[in-house]
Order: C-alpha cells, then structure tokens, then sequence
C-alpha cells in the first residue's frame, strides 16, 4: 500500500496501473475509519484491480457553527485498517493541495440539495460535490463507492455524475450498524453514555415503519407522527422525519414500495442520519 499527499503522485500511480489495463476504483473518505468505510473499501476490492482511499477532511462540507476542528482524526489507525483491507494506494492530501488561496470554482446540484439536510446545512452538498468532483477528476476512477446511510449524498453525486456526463459508475453499499441497531458514523463517538443508549431508537423506529407498512399501513404522516413521537420520548431532536421519493427526495404522503423513509435527528449536539427503503 502507498500512500501519497500529491495530486501529481496519485495521477502518476493510477495512470501506471491503468496503462496496464487495470480497472481503478476509489472510496472517498474523510478517515476515523470504521466497519462502514471498510465494507466499501470491500466492494471496491471485488470490482476493481486497484483500489484508491482519499482520507481528507473537507472543510467546504462543514458550516460555520460545526464541528470541523472537533472532526475526529486517527491517520495511523486509519491506514493501518486500510493495509488490512488490501488498499493500494491512500491519498491524504493537505488543505492547500486541494484548495490553493486562488481556488473560487464550486459545484452545485440544485433542486436535490435544498431539502432534507440541505435545508439545515445549506452550504454542505456544495461542498460534498465540489470535492467529490476534484476527486474524480484527480483519479479518474471507472468505479466510486459510497454508503447508504448518506442516502441522499448519494442520489446527489449520482445525478452530478449524469448531468456532467462522469464515465465513473457510482456504487453504493449498504448501511453497516452496530449490535444494537445505530448506524455506524464517526461521530457516534461524540455521543454521550446516555445518549449513545437511546440513539438506536432511529433504527427501531425505521423498522417498525417498515413492519406497519408491511401490515397494509399507506398514511405517511400517521407512521411518521408516531416515530417522532417515540424518538423525542427518548431525547432526540427532529431536524426531519420524512418518507420521500428516494428519485426526487420530493415528499410523498402515500407509502408504496420503494419509498425512503429518512431521519435525521440531534441526540445533544450529535446529529445523526438514517434511512430505510419500504
């Protein structure tokens, strides 16, 4: 495994490997590594021959109230994760390597990064697929993995790579959770005792909709109204509970097969997302 903070080296290392005829695939990551990281890091191994790990803290991402400095960072247990997961080679460039003092050009997805989080955290998708973008452009992957949890970054950096006609194919992996149900995140670690024991009620909530739309339940509001009210029982803020469109993110109010339901919730200052498709 390499690892390389340079444009200029990583663009040298895929272009060898790809004038071998080898497929290159990459896994964005802002690092503090978990199970969920590496189970894209997994299926980017099995549909690829060279497997490429950006672990960079984006700061255009983060708005001015959040928690960049606080982001957690563990670069050596991080790459050493990564080397376990047969990475080929690791870019983890500097704040100037991918944003000179004269960089002024964004990417925006409208319409899809107005809603849900976009709604919250106005300034975070451009941010998302302002990197995103230089990423592909810097590797120049035929294959980009990303998780399901961040359903709606997802359907964001799938419709940036249509309309800007990407070659790259975007991949998604499944959501991976602990025993208890919580999605995995980098930031359950800010949780505290108390709250990390009733965060996995947005797991449980999510599979009770999807047992009461099992059982013949079509009223979005009526399943959403009762989520909310177990998970504010249990601490939790509601930024959203929604059951959207999972094309549009547009809201619907007839539950059908197909059919998101996404949270996203504060337990104290910790926000958390999750999501089910019914």
């Amino acid at each position: 495994m390499r690892t390389v903070n340079t444009i200029t080296a990583v663009r040298r290392l895929v272009e060898f490997q790809r004038d071998k005829g080898k497929v290159i695939s990459l896994v964005p990551t802002m690092g503090y590594l978990h199970q969920g990281h590496l189970s894209l890091v997994s299926i980017a191994r099995r549909r690829s021959d060279y497997v490429v790990v950006s672990l960079y803290v984006n700061p255009t991402q983060f708005g001015p109230h959040e928690d960049l400095a606080q982001y957690p960072r563990d670069l050596d247990r991080d790459l050493e994760l990564l080397r376990h997961a047969e990475t080929d080679l690791v870019f983890h460039p500097s704040d100037h390597e991918m944003y000179p003092l004269d960089h002024h050009t964004v990417v925006r997805v409208t319409m899809l990064s107005q809603v849900l989080c976009g709604r919250s955290r106005p300034h975070h998708f451009e941010g998302v697929t302002t990197i995103v973008m230089k990423l592909l452009n810097i590797v120049e992957p035929d294959i980009a993995v990303f998780g399901e949890k961040d359903f709606q970054q997802a359907v964001i950096i799938k419709r940036m790579v249509r309309d800007l006609h990407c070659r790259v194919k975007i991949l998604t992996g499944k959501t991976i959770r602990e025993k208890d149900g919580l999605a995995m995140s980098s930031r359950n670690t800010y949780l505290s005792p108390g709250e990390r024991k009733n965060a996995p009620i947005l797991y449980q909530m999510l599979q009770w909709a999807k047992k009461r739309f099992a059982a013949g339940m079509r009223s979005s509001d009526r399943v959403l109204t009762t989520m909310a009210k177990k998970i504010q029982a249990k601490g939790g803020l509601i930024d959203y509970a929604v059951a959207v469109d999972p094309d549009t993110l547009q809201r619907v109010t007839i539950l059908k097969k197909g059919t998101l339901i996404a949270l996203a919730v504060n337990f104290g200052k910790t926000r958390l997302i999750d999501n089910i498709t019914l």
